[in-house]
């Protein structure tokens, strides 16, 4: 049992990897545009408070070095997201940044490391970070859903990325299959959360993707093509009857 949940621990990290790297397209443009356009930071600002949380957990409860190492790498990659955000936002758009970093990923990470230290110990200090994590994991998993009202509302997924949604499900599957291995529910609960959000935004890209669109266009571009063939001659036949 435990050989088996090293190795989906390994899977797990390979699929966060992916995940946490799944915007580097969008920051790829915020690159060429030197601009952030209307992208907001503060999905990027609370995967960063998230991800220190879950290394913290990591680190102070006994085999959980694969949720302290992935987490570790998302930090680093979160961290160059809000930069490059500090560095290409507007000013106003920049200020906002500055003041949610320092209340979440600087003054309530402290709080909550300093708490957890000094006032806490042994189990106590695990389940506490566990809770905090595990809350903040849901908040994490659960922004997507204005995205899937407006995939409801719209018919289209055009604003619902496909890999964001499909790492999304990955992930939650994998490491809440991991915290059944090691009975770890504070991995579980929030995972197995993700697990099934991720099921729904398939689902809805699966019900309202338009495969056929370039076919429909193909065929609408092919009648016209006979439309214009024949109005020439339906125009001289008429005209060879009048005559």
């Amino acid at each position: 049992m435990e050989e088996l949940s090293f190795y989906i621990g390994i899977i797990g990290n390979i699929i966060s990897v992916l995940m946490f790297l799944s915007p580097v397209g969008t920051f790829w443009r915020i690159i060429k545009q030197r601009s952030t356009e209307q992208f907001e930071s503060l999905p990027y600002i609370c995967t960063l408070l998230n991800s220190s949380l879950w290394t913290y957990y990591g680190i102070i409860k006994a085999g959980e070095l694969l949720v302290a190492t992935v987490n570790g790498f998302g930090i680093l990659v979160e961290t160059i997201y809000v930069t490059l955000f500090l560095i290409y936002a507007p000013a106003r758009s920049k200020a906002m940044t500055v003041i949610l970093v320092g209340l979440l990923d600087v003054g309530f990470l402290a709080a909550a490391i300093l708490v957890t230290q000094l006032a806490l110990q042994g189990e106590t200090r695990i389940d506490a970070v566990g809770f905090l994590g595990a809350g903040l994991n849901i908040a994490m998993y659960s922004s997507p859903l204005a995205v899937m009202r407006t995939v409801v509302t719209t018919k289209s997924v055009e604003y619902m990325p496909f890999f964001l949604s499909f790492f999304l499900f990955l992930n939650g599957g994998t490491w809440a299959f991991y915290a059944l291995l090691v009975r770890d529910y504070f991995l579980l609960v929030p995972n197995g959360s993700g697990f099934l959000l991720g099921t729904v935004q398939l689902v809805l890209y699966a019900i309202y993707r338009k495969p056929n669109l370039s076919k429909n266009v193909s065929d609408h571009r092919l009648e016209e093509g006979w439309q214009q063939q024949a109005e020439p001659l339906i125009s001289s036949t008429s005209s060879r009857s009048i005559t």
